[in-house]
């Protein structure tokens, strides 16, 4: 150390300078040495390529990976440097070699450059040739020696080596030029590639063929020769031909790839795309395109969730349309008007509120609210359903009504909580048309709350009668996220799981129709939950589905919003769902929650939990919500004769003669369309002549219903047709007293409907029976 000290004190100028140079040399090389743009690379939880988006600048320059292909390592080693692994960064034999040539010839003929020397010449972007720039390049080497391992290095070179045209690095060529991964060449395509970097600008793929040949089959000899590869190999390898063009890259998913782009532009994101479903799904999905744009429908979309990972396993934003149809647009995020898609939710929070029961009956008759006037699909009435029939059915009044007596904003309330982000407005604004399409939601939103809802029951299940608090959270498309379901509570999240599980089994009933007799086509051996929409205008058709472990979503329509005839769920869209559906793996049907179920006596007529005087009932089990739910209204005590066919009381009849039988009665206008559909059905029975008759009498408009304004026709020849009044009368023996605007204009008995022909304006129909029971209703006569 005396030595040292005495040394640098002798030789101070010295020591500042080697100093100075070590200091130098140390912070000489750029910390980063490429910052070209890269492109936007997705690949599928195999790693297969799904898509790239070219680099800003233009170029096909895939962001480094991690490895070099073995095949292309030891192709490009040989080719380029075969001590690599040997010398410091630079080779000083070859250095003299190349010297020695040029100056023989006057001119640059060889570079004699390592490897390591054409990284740190890539990085400064091609400088001159020239003995100077060769010696920067030489120290900035053996300074990249020191940072860098020999495969870092070796990587570094492979990522951003020319390879002609506009393709940088050895997993862009491999797809451009082979149409696969690298890790995937042969040996005589690993070579052609290995002497592109060489001379890329005169040498590529469809130009110069026969230099490009000479190169590749010399180094393959060498391979050979030097027992790389065996003679059979060698004989296979130079028989093969070059590429003539490049392949256009993969586009699996390009509504995906775009998605990813807005996020994370110029990464390689490992998705969650399963490659084989996605590639076959989009098989189905150019099927039904070439089938749907003979009427004019030109786009699709298709999303295919896990329910337990909520991973992305099918992403298809759009169908393989044109530009001119917007191809280009990701509709599974767009808002689109939702159609019936939401009458599960509402079924699902009625349970959940213990508003309902699953079999309850629900008025649909004939139904106006102010202005709005709901209709169901075929145009039809049942008088009364049951609630899951109603749902199964799709049918609108039954779920307008059912919206109005469960309040509005308590339902947009439950949407909410499912984080629908379309839902921008406040209740008013929707109405009760939000049931029916009056909302906007979105493919991505609408999968993942069922996926949350399948979720729920699963986790419900297989936790000890617990829920996550998250259990509606985003789904993932990139791998390396993982779904946070938060912490597990007693306290549900936004459904219990019983109103889950009675709620798919309503959605189940797929062979129920609709409109037509085509849904019992699609009744399949895997049960499945699913429901179909359709939207005001045939602007809309989507299908939902969800089995315990897969939700499947489908969209169909116009891009631009225009309504094509025959744009309805169940003969759009549902094909598409059921076929991608029978790609995967059959599922078990969801387990009975039975800690959230409870088991009670229920009236097979009504579906409410059973009165003392029901006479028909059945135990079930219903949500544990449910157990406030009324007795059944339906039921009345009635008392006949000993025929049982007329009513009697106490005063034409002695009470031991007197018969009691529980009757199941609607309300006149329910009744007057359930008959219709159910055959027997039977009316409460007259009272006898001799008998004095209770005043108990109900009736009801059928038409006109409610306030409302009303067009008459005319014929051909200009004659206004009548107006058609009907009554529905829960005694239609009893004979009805019509008047207009307090003028008497006729009677009626057993069929009360009454032809009037009233002028312009408004008017009051006054209905009263023989024992003075009235009823009014104002309507308005438009010309």
């Amino acid at each position: 150390m005396y030595r040292l000290i005495n040394f640098l004190k002798r030789n101070r100028i010295k020591s500042v300078v080697v100093t100075l140079l070590l200091i130098a040399y140390y912070f000489c090389l750029p910390h980063q040495l490429f910052k070209d743009p890269t492109a936007t690379i997705i690949t599928s939880r195999s790693n297969e390529l799904l898509g790239a988006l070219i680099a800003e600048d233009g170029q096909w320059r895939f962001p480094a990976n991690d490895s070099v292909p073995d095949k292309f390592k030891i192709c490009i080693l040989q080719f380029e440097d075969e001590y690599f692994y040997k010398h410091p960064g630079f080779n000083p034999v070859s250095i003299f070699k190349a010297l020695k040539q040029n100056l023989n010839s006057g001119s640059v003929k060889r570079g004699g450059s390592t490897i390591t020397q054409q990284v740190i010449r890539l990085s400064r972007k091609g400088q001159s040739r020239t003995y100077f720039e060769k010696l920067k390049e030489l120290i900035l080497a053996t300074r990249l020696e020191f940072r860098l391992s020999k495969d870092e290095i070796l990587n570094l070179y492979a990522s951003h080596a020319p390879f002609g045209g506009n393709v940088v690095g050895i997993d862009a060529a491999a797809w451009r030029y082979f149409n696969r991964n690298a890790s995937n060449l042969s040996w005589a395509e690993s070579a052609t590639l290995a002497v592109l970097p060489n001379a890329p600008s005169l040498i590529y793929p469809g130009k110069n063929q026969k230099r490009l040949l000479d190169k590749r089959n010399r180094l393959l000899k060498k391979l050979y020769d030097n027992a790389t590869i065996d003679e059979l190999t060698y004989k296979l390898s130079i028989a093969e031909g070059l590429p003539q063009r490049p392949y256009p890259l993969p586009q699996i998913t390009p509504h995906l790839l775009q998605k990813v782009a807005k996020s994370n532009r110029g990464e390689r994101v490992k998705t969650t795309i399963n490659i084989n479903l996605q590639e076959q799904t989009n098989t189905i999905v150019e099927q039904h395109y070439n089938l749907l744009k003979q009427n004019e429908i030109h786009n699709l979309s298709v999303l295919v969730l896990d329910v337990k990972t909520r991973e992305v396993l099918t992403y298809i934003g759009n169908s393989p349309t044109d530009k001119a149809h917007q191809n280009s647009v990701d509709i599974i995020d767009k808002p689109r008007s939702t159609g019936s898609v939401l009458k599960p939710f509402l079924y699902a929070a009625m349970l959940d509120a213990g508003d309902l029961l699953p079999n309850t009956l629900v008025a649909d008759v004939p139904t106006q609210f102010g202005s709005y006037q709901p209709e169901n699909y075929n145009k039809t009435y049942d008088g009364a359903v049951h609630a899951n029939e109603a749902l199964s059915r799709s049918l609108n009044v039954p779920a307008v009504r059912m919206l109005q007596e469960f309040g509005l904003d308590r339902f947009y309330h439950y949407l909410k909580a499912l984080q629908l982000k379309d839902l921008k407005y406040n209740t008013n604004h929707y109405g009760l048309s939000l049931v029916l399409g009056g909302a906007e939601s979105n493919l991505w939103d609408l999968c993942k709350s069922y996926a949350g809802m399948a979720s729920t029951l699963n986790h419900f299940n297989a936790n000890s009668s617990q829920y996550y608090s998250n259990e509606f959270t985003q789904p993932v498309f990139d791998s390396k996220e993982n779904v946070d379901f938060g912490k597990l509570s007693k306290e549900k999240n936004v459904f219990d799981a019983a109103s889950v599980y009675l709620t798919f089994e309503s959605m189940k009933q797929v062979n129920r129709p609709e409109s037509d007799e085509s849904w019992e086509y699609y009744d399949s051996s895997q049960e499945i939950a699913w429901k179909t929409g359709t939207s005001f205008g045939f602007r809309d058709a989507w299908a939902i589905g969800t089995t315990k472990d897969y939700v499947v979503g489908v969209w169909v329509g116009n891009a631009d919003g225009e309504g094509r005839p025959g744009l309805v769920g169940v003969q759009t869209a549902a094909p598409i769902l059921f076929d991608v559906f029978d790609l995967l793996p059959k599922s078990n049907w969801f387990a009975k929650p039975y800690d959230e179920m409870l088991e009670v006596s229920i009236c097979k007529k009504s579906g409410y939990r059973a009165s003392t005087i029901c006479d028909d009932t059945e135990m079930r089990y219903i949500q544990a919500s449910g157990k406030k739910t009324q007795a059944c209204p339906f039921h009345e005590l009635v008392h006949l004769d000993s025929s049982e066919q007329y009513q009697v009381n106490s005063s034409c009849e002695a009470i031991s003669n007197i018969t009691n039988k529980a009757w199941f009665i609607l309300p006149p206008l329910q009744a007057y369309y359930y008959k219709t559909k159910n055959p027997f059905y039977k009316p409460l029975p007259p009272y006898r002549s001799d008998c004095a008759e209770s005043t108990g009498v109900s009736m009801e408009f059928i038409y006109p219903n409610q306030q409302s304004t009303i067009y008459l026709p005319k014929d051909f020849d200009g004659k206004t047709n009548d107006l058609i009044l009907k009554v529905a009368l829960s005694k239609p023996e009893l004979e009805l007293y019509w008047y207009i605007d307090n003028q008497y204009i006729g009677s009626t008995k057993d069929i009360h409907d009454m032809a009037i022909l009233p002028s312009p304006g408004e008017h009051i129909i006054t209905v009263t029976d023989e024992l003075g029971n009235e009823l009014k209703h104002r309507i308005t006569i438009s010309e």
